[in-house]
């Protein structure tokens, strides 16, 4: 399939302007003020698909942010392969630790520079961009349909109502997912879990004002002062999560698999390098990967509280807010750990302070076992690309819109990403190798191949 090395070779120039042109749209989904931003991206992919060959591409409203539909049938008797991608992106603050404009895509050092350069604008591109090779060069081997939504990073909370009110359009043999990543180039990998999420807001509050810090302090507990003992008091010593019932439906990962997880290369020097830290910590009695990989986890977001500004006030605040996220593993379910999390968090609260809890968006742990056609043909696929086979891996990172996948449309999804932990998704100065979103746009059009290969049903006698 030298073809494909040189369709890519002649239009690479062009793949990087239109895939710019989608960066630079500012759709920040958890932004109401970029609401437009949502429709120009939604938009921006109706035309990239339907000139890449689809048959038809349409954006379709929801009560959150639309999703672009897109498909080419060429044969009902073949296998159907359906794209999952997402056009939304984080916010970009603290905007001075960027480097450059984030909506401003730059390639520096052999990489693309921008907001949604890996996560998930470079790597869902890539699917296009693979799809229109194969229509172009007359070898798309079955049937394609794609889905671009636009809250990924928000929960997705309008797509699985789209999914149920379009059940016979969304219908496909495998969900093909571009939105996580490699252990590296020279390791390629492919996520077969993905951890949960239970995402929460925590307001406490105080006196019914700003109280001067000099009068009342020592007097009047300072809700600041108790969010972070509150927090501070949610994991122990070992690392271990102190909510009540929050291990009671933890799937535990038997010897024999933590060995196999434990083949996989893994320089923990080159991590925390990587990261500018000292020394590593976490939950006791597990290895960095399984602590990310098999464990549940529990972080602070974003923490406020009082004055924030240049110089010194002092002032003793009347509330204190926090952003609490927690990772969930098989079996947790986040409906559960999100009313076990609220009813723990009050209970810690003292008399003096009043303690609100919101429940802002959660999602289901997943996993893809390895001997399915799809992860086979991924597997082939990135071989033949590789000319390594990939290592199956568990993500500590969430998707939480896969597992509603399979519960409402009833098909699995092949996790085949292309990014790096290096690429800084979700942090200032987000970043995408060249030779991993060209590499992807190589392997997709053999997945294609390979899938089509290992389901395609035999003529009729």
């Amino acid at each position: 399939m030298n073809y494909v090395q040189d369709y890519i070779e002649t239009h690479k120039d062009r793949f990087l302007q239109e895939l710019f042109g989608l960066i630079r749209i500012p759709s920040i989904s958890s932004e109401r003020e970029h609401k437009e931003d949502m429709i120009k991206a939604a938009e921006y992919w109706k035309r990239t698909i339907r000139e890449a060959g689809a048959d038809k591409a349409d954006v379709f409203p929801t009560k959150g942010n639309p999703v672009v539909y897109g498909e080419k049938i060429i044969d009902p008797s073949l296998p159907t392969v359906l794209v999952y991608g997402h056009y939304d992106v984080m916010p970009v603050d603290p905007l001075d630790l960027w480097e450059s404009d984030p909506f401003k895509p730059e390639i520096r050092d052999g990489k693309i520079w921008a907001r949604g350069a890996d996560d998930d604008k470079g790597q869902a591109f890539m699917h296009a961009k693979a799809f229109e090779l194969m229509v172009r060069t007359n070898t798309l081997p079955c049937n394609v349909k794609f889905m671009i939504e636009g809250e990924e990073e928000i929960g997705s909370s309008s797509l699985p109502a789209f999914c149920r009110e379009n059940l016979e359009m969304l219908k496909a043999d495998i969900i093909l997912v571009s939105d996580t990543g490699l252990i590296s180039l020279d390791i390629p990998s492919i996520t077969v879990g993905l951890r949960g999420l239970a995402y929460m807001q925590v307001k406490v509050t105080g006196p019914n004002k700003d109280l001067h810090s000099g009068l009342f302090g020592g007097a009047v507990d300072n809700p600041a002062n108790v969010l972070t003992k509150m927090i501070a008091s949610l994991t122990d010593k070992d690392g271990k999560i102190t909510v009540p019932g929050f291990y009671d439906d933890v799937l535990v990962i038997s010897d024999v698999e933590r060995f196999e997880m434990a083949k996989a290369p893994f320089d923990e020097k080159e991590y925390m390098d990587a990261l500018n830290v000292d020394a590593l910590a976490g939950e006791a009695g597990y290895s960095t990967r399984e602590r990310t990989g098999i464990r549940p986890s529990l972080d602070v977001n974003g923490v406020w509280s009082g004055y924030m500004g240049e110089g010194s006030k002092t002032v003793l605040p009347s509330d204190a807010h926090a952003k609490i996220s927690m990772r969930l593993v098989p079996y947790q379910d986040y409906n559960k750990i999100g009313e076990l999390f609220k009813k723990h968090f009050g209970s810690i609260a003292p008399e003096t302070v009043k303690v609100e809890v919101e429940i802002l968006h959660g999602g289901t742990p997943y996993v893809s076992p390895i001997d399915t056609s799809g992860y086979q043909a991924a597997s082939k696929a990135m071989e033949t690309t590789f000319g390594k086979k990939p290592v199956p891996v568990r993500s500590g990172g969430s998707i939480p819109i896969i597992s509603t996948f399979e519960e409402v449309l009833g098909i699995k999804s092949i996790l085949m990403g292309f990014g790096l932990e290096s690429d800084a998704i979700h942090s200032p100065n987000e970043n995408y190798p060249l030779d991993n979103f060209f590499k992807g746009i190589e392997t997709i059009p053999y997945f294609f191949k390979y899938f089509t290969e290992l389901t395609k049903q035999p003529p009729t006698p």
